[in-house]
This record gives C-alpha cells, sequence and structure tokens, in this order.
C-alpha cells in the first residue's frame, strides 16, 4: 500500500501554486497527482515524498488535510496496458473508484495509483494475477 494526501482546497487563482510552494519549502517531492474541482472547492490527491512532513505544513498553512491508503500497480509502457489491469480488476470484480499516474524512478516503469474499497484484498488479487504492487510510503 501507499499513503495518499488528499488536500481539499478553494478553487481559486493561486491556490495550487501555494499548496506546491509549501511543501517545496519542506522538500517534499510530488510523486503523482490527480486533481478534481467543482465550481468552489477541489481536492487534490497526491503520492508524495514525506506524507507527514507534507500534512504538517499544509494543515499550519490552513489547508484541510486528509490521508488514505491507495494501490500503486507498476505497469508496462505499451499501448493496451492499462486496460490488461483494468480488465483483471473488472473480472475480478472490483470496482476503481478513481487512478492516476506516477512511474517509479528507479526503474522509470509507469505506476497506475489507484483506490479501492479493499486494498490488501485487491493488492493480493492483482499480486496472484502476475501485476506488481508498490509498498512503502513513496514510489
Amino acid at each position: 500500500m501507499l499513503k495518499q494526501l488528499s488536500i481539499y482546497a478553494e478553487n481559486r487563482k493561486g491556490t495550487m501554486q501555494h499548496i506546491t510552494e509549501l511543501l517545496r519549502k519542506s522538500d517534499v517531492n510530488i510523486l503523482g497527482s490527480v486533481t478534481n474541482d467543482s465550481a468552489e472547492y477541489g481536492i487534490i490527491r497526491m503520492v508524495v515524498s514525506d506524507t507527514d512532513a507534507a500534512v504538517r505544513e499544509l494543515t499550519g498553512a490552513g489547508y484541510l488535510c486528509r490521508t488514505t491508503f491507495v494501490i500503486g500497480v507498476e505497469i508496462d509502457d505499451h499501448p493496451g496496458a492499462l486496460d490488461e489491469l483494468l480488465k483483471a480488476l473488472y473480472n475480478s470484480n472490483v470496482d476503481v473508484n478513481y487512478l492516476y499516474l506516477s512511474f517509479d524512478r528507479d526503474s522509470a516503469m509507469p505506476i497506475i495509483v489507484l483506490h479501492t474499497e479493499d486494498i490488501p484484498e485487491v493488492e493480493a488479487c492483482l499480486e496472484s494475477k502476475g501485476f506488481v504492487c508498490k509498498h512503502g510510503d513513496v514510489i
């Protein structure tokens, strides 16, 4: 499992840059991210190099933060690789709440970051089908 940071922020000019500035000042690297917005607020989901430091810095600046666990799955870099992963999940009756892309800094392999309801069970399912899941705090 990987730890993910979710930041709830106003949808206004400069908010994302302010968040990245705070993370830079704390020496926190963004390893993968996706942003979902609405008219007034957005959710920024990230896998970062130091989740605890990011939460301290961002909550100190007034942002509402939450951490959750997600699955990082290494896939090959070729057309259809994501489809193969999603087909394996579909065939196992697994719903994916959301996903986004990152990559392994050491191997340069794509990593799909995804959230499901039963993370340990889904990780075990994927590993039994030959997929490589990433563990720890960072990709």
